[in-house]
């Protein structure tokens, strides 16, 4: 049609040679055109009626249309919920309530700057909670704008999580999806990743932060109970933490609902890509961290933090999940104090947070010389606390869903604690036999 010949590529296939031959077909296709001048003409005049066309729209910005940047612009603090949020301790509570609540009154705040979809588990996931104060029902463009409610799909999640983060790529919103996190996070796996790429690649070529994709792993762990093995899944923390280049995925995972609010602010100022806060179904009631002696919920921003901390013994204990800790927190806890046995308790809350600290905070924080005098007690799977256990026997006397060799099955959350091993008596012979060791 041209009759322009390309080049085709011929000799040794080194770089340099592979790439002359690309330019010199482009320099090919360019010559064509420059024979051709009406195309160019024809292609610039489609350009400037499309410009026209848009023009001619006179579409203005709304009164009041999101505004994101006051999330990071508020003097926001991570220590000090808003009163809306404050919880009152010995009441019940849940960590997913306490997320949507938090994040409804994000999106208030940047008069909608939060676009969220939960197929049929709106509800259940409490993100119905984000769009408290909009309009009721699904966002559609002509007829209800105003929601903060998106349907996609059904129950696909990673429908959801390929809009949301396509959403929340220009930088107008932040998309959000939840759904249980036995599905969410292999299903949307991909999508995160592909996602941190295209932020990494365009903060490469601006230099500007990431545009966050919350990705929340709802009904997380054995706490989800009666669903089943099929759903009460320990393994989608193993998917998320630490699997991802430094800074462009942040794992949340919250023991009580006052740790929810600092942990999600703090997520959300690091500017990750995607930020995955894990929730569990139930209500548990408040506690009382200052009569445990247990330090603030702002603690937890830190990524971890000491529960109990001693210089009379290097043995030590680490914590990580909801489950395991309100249950170490409520039998295990009281029962070492009465008994007078002294160990260095640590809480998991962010691996991620934790990694961005200055390594001197973090010696400080974790000393290297308790972490190989530690075991560790997860509601997910034993590799996700690798890191924090520098010895064999560690790892061998840690307890987790799958120390016993199978899955678990259905039942209340107390009562599968039990069938793992992770129930009060366990924990505390557990801890007592880790002590003595020292």
């Amino acid at each position: 049609r041209f009759q322009t010949p390309l080049p085709r590529f011929s000799g040794d296939a080194a770089p340099e040679n592979i790439e002359r031959t690309y330019w010199d077909t482009l320099l090919a296709l360019r010559g064509a055109l420059e024979k051709r001048p009406e195309l160019a003409r024809a292609a610039l005049q489609r350009v400037l009626a499309a410009r026209e066309n848009l023009r001619g729209l006179d579409r203005r910005e709304r009164a009041q249309a999101p505004r994101l940047e006051k999330l990071y612009e508020s003097a926001l603090d991570s220590q000090s919920p808003p009163e809306e949020l404050a919880l009152k301790h010995g009441s019940p509570a849940s960590l997913r309530a306490a997320l949507g609540g938090s994040l409804g009154h994000l999106n208030r705040l940047t008069q909608g700057g939060f676009l969220a979809c939960a197929a049929d588990l709106l509800d259940s996931t409490s993100l119905s909670a984000i769009n408290a104060g909009f309009p009721q029902g699904f966002y559609h463009a002509g007829g209800n704008p105003g929601s903060r409610l998106a349907s996609v799909g059904g129950i696909c999640e990673d429908a959801m999580g390929g809009l949301m983060a396509g959403v929340s790529s220009f930088g107008r919103h932040i998309g959000v999806t939840s759904s249980y996190s036995g599905f969410i996070a292999a299903l949307e796996h991909i999508a995160a990743r592909l996602h941190g790429i295209g932020q990494q690649t365009r903060r490469e070529a601006t230099g500007e932060a990431f545009r966050t994709w919350i990705m929340i792993n709802a009904h997380a762990g054995p706490m989800t109970g009666e669903d089943g093995p099929t759903h009460a899944d320990p393994q989608a923390l193993q998917l998320l933490q630490e699997n991802f280049p430094k800074g462009i995925l942040i794992t949340l995972t919250p023991w009580e609902p006052q740790e929810v609010w600092p942990l999600l602010l703090a997520g959300l100022q690091a500017r990750p890509a995607v930020l995955c806060p894990f929730v569990t179904r139930p209500a548990v009631a408040v506690p009382d961290r200052a009569a445990l002696k247990i330090a603030p919920p702002g603690a937890a921003v830190k990524g971890m933090y000491a529960m109990r901390r001693t210089h009379k013994t290097k043995a030590g204990i680490v914590l990580q999940g909801s489950a395991v800790a309100n249950v170490f927190v409520g039998d295990v806890l009281p029962q070492l104090d009465k008994q007078g046995v002294e160990l260095n308790v640590f809480y998991v809350a962010s691996a991620e947070l934790f990694d961005l600290l200055p390594a001197s905070e973090q010696e400080a924080i974790y000393p290297s010389e308790l972490a190989r005098c530690a075991m560790g007690i997860t509601e997910f799977t034993l590799p996700v606390l690798y890191r924090w256990l520098q010895s064999e026997e560690g790892r061998l006397s840690s307890l987790h869903p799958f120390r016993n060799g199978k899955f678990l099955g259905s039942g209340s959350w107390q009562s599968l604690l039990a069938e793992a091993g992770l129930d009060g008596p366990s924990q505390l012979a557990a801890a007592l036999k880790w002590r003595a060791r020292f």
